[in-house]
């Protein structure tokens, strides 16, 4: 397994852009698929972003298509969410996860991960 450290959340107002980073420390970051996962109050934690573990392969939930895009420096064990015209509904706990797989997928299932950070607040003002 991986272990994830997220950075980059804050406050930011509507209209406005964040750069959320993962650093993974562990075994062989370049096998691992991505994931950014985010949890506002009161409701269930969800899909945002994924990569594959070579980055050729990305999904996003429709919420945020066009809005954020997700990268990773395999090189330097992280991966980043870009995130543009901020809306205030993207506010919530951001999660970054990563599972170890063979193929060439991005995964959206939440349980299909076996490593998480610890999450980092993102706050957009209306």
């Amino acid at each position: 397994q991986v272990q994830l450290v997220e950075s980059g959340g804050g406050l930011a107002q509507a209209g406005g852009s964040l750069r959320l980073s993962c650093a993974a420390s562990g075994r062989a970051f370049s096998t691992y698929a991505m994931g950014w996962f985010r949890q506002a109050p009161g409701k269930d934690r969800e899909s945002v972003a994924a990569i594959s573990w070579s980055g050729a392969i990305t999904y996003y939930a429709d919420s945020v298509k066009g809005r954020f895009t997700i990268s990773r420096g395999n090189a330097m064990n992280t991966m980043y969410l870009q995130m543009d015209s901020l809306k205030p509904e993207d506010t919530a706990v951001y999660y970054c996860a990563a599972t170890y797989t063979g193929a060439a997928v991005a995964p959206r299932q939440e349980s299909t991960y076996t490593s998480w950070g610890q999450g980092t607040q993102v706050t957009v003002s209306s």
